[in-house]
């Protein structure tokens, strides 16, 4: 059993630093994931609302938080840093990340829960067995934690903690180090709103108490139609709610065409107004070069309006779901710059390039 319990160790702190770096190179999107649990909790335990409500401001810390310490228990675990005590905070964090997602599962709410940040998609319920993996390792790390030999290793540990913590600092101030997003640098959003082959179905039909099941829709008409599903999930379009607008109407295809250059403006509450003369400056001077400048933003009609007048913003708004913009870029403001549909660059409000290189990024 010793040696099952040192393979337990490997296993769960080779997890534990994966889970915590992809999520460290992004912390944004996990404090998007820890709103969407709070604001979950706090419709569905109406005596807590207000007290959900509130940590909602603080998602961000608590994303810090957690993801440093995946990797730092991760890296604990694995070089034998004080055992005992890294057992049970490493029981104490999986306890929490294992009720998360049978939330998540039984009553299908943040049906993504983001264990592995952008990089591996999981269903509810299989990001549920996988916490049920993990605790099962962990409480055989539990029961033997005191056969591991303790280490002097804190200087590692102490390093690891301000490198993980330097990760995320890095991200938030500029972006993900590595993007994994379908809008990233590179990626072609026209043809990621299209199936990478035709969708296939399975139906499935009850007759006399017995379930068939076909993949062509068949003309029986005595069968009693039940669900339809994708037997090729891997084929569907990797985007599905890109949609510009204005109240003229539908501008999605139009942003496609030619070479344009974003003005992301996801909300007016939290946006940076400072990198706002730098930006208008960069839209200046690239106007009337090839390069169309264009803002894009969720918010509202009278309220952006008034924000592009007072702050002398000239190119035109349209509008694009909250969700959508901050999936494009992790920055208020950012700059998104996309040329026949293809994204040539991505900017967070700190790294606004100048328009020599804009301009050379589409020649």
């Amino acid at each position: 059993m010793k040696i099952i319990a040192q393979i337990s160790r490997v296993i769960v702190g080779l997890l534990f630093i994966f889970s915590g770096l992809i999520k460290l190179n992004d912390p944004i999107g996990t404090q998007y994931k820890l709103e969407e649990y709070f604001e979950v909790f706090a419709t569905d335990l109406p005596m807590f609302h207000d007290f959900f409500m509130g940590l909602i401001p603080l998602a961000l810390y608590f994303s810090v938080f957690l993801c440093t310490a995946e990797v730092v228990l991760g890296i604990a675990l694995l070089v034998g840093y004080k055992p005992r005590t890294v057992s049970w905070l490493l029981l104490l964090i999986i306890v929490f990340f294992t009720f998360l997602t049978f939330y998540s599962a039984y009553f299908n709410k943040v049906t993504d829960c983001g264990c592995f940040g952008a990089a591996i998609k999981l269903t509810p319920w299989t990001s549920f067995g996988k916490d049920i993996f993990l605790l099962a390792l962990i409480l055989i790390i539990v029961y033997y934690r005191k056969k591991f030999r303790p280490l002097p290793t804190g200087i590692i540990v102490a390093v690891s903690t301000l490198a993980s913590l330097g990760v995320a600092v890095y991200s938030l101030r500029h972006l993900p180090i590595l993007d994994l997003l379908p809008y990233r640098v590179g990626a072609n959003i026209p043809a990621q709103l299209k199936p990478s082959e035709p969708l296939r179905y399975l139906y499935t039909f009850e007759k006399d108490g017995k379930t068939f099941e076909y993949e062509q829709y068949p003309s029986d008409t005595t069968l009693v139609f039940k669900e339809m599903n994708v037997i090729n999930e891997d084929a569907k379009p990797k985007i599905t709610d890109y949609k510009v607008w204005n109240d003229a109407g539908d501008f999605t295809e139009e942003t496609f065409k030619g070479t344009k250059l974003f003005l992301i403006i996801k909300n007016l509450t939290d946006i940076n107004t400072a990198a706002l003369p730098d930006i208008n400056k960069l839209l200046n001077a690239v106007r009337g070069k090839g390069v169309e400048p264009i803002i894009l933003t969720s918010g509202n009609s009278d309220e952006i309006v008034q924000f592009v007048a007072s702050h002398q913003l000239t190119a035109p708004f349209y509008y694009v779901d909250a969700t959508v913009l901050k999936t494009i870029l992790r920055s208020n403001p950012g700059l998104w710059l996309l040329k026949d549909g293809t994204v040539k660059g991505k900017w967070h409000y700190n790294d606004t390039p100048e328009a020599e290189e804009v301009l050379n990024l589409v020649k």
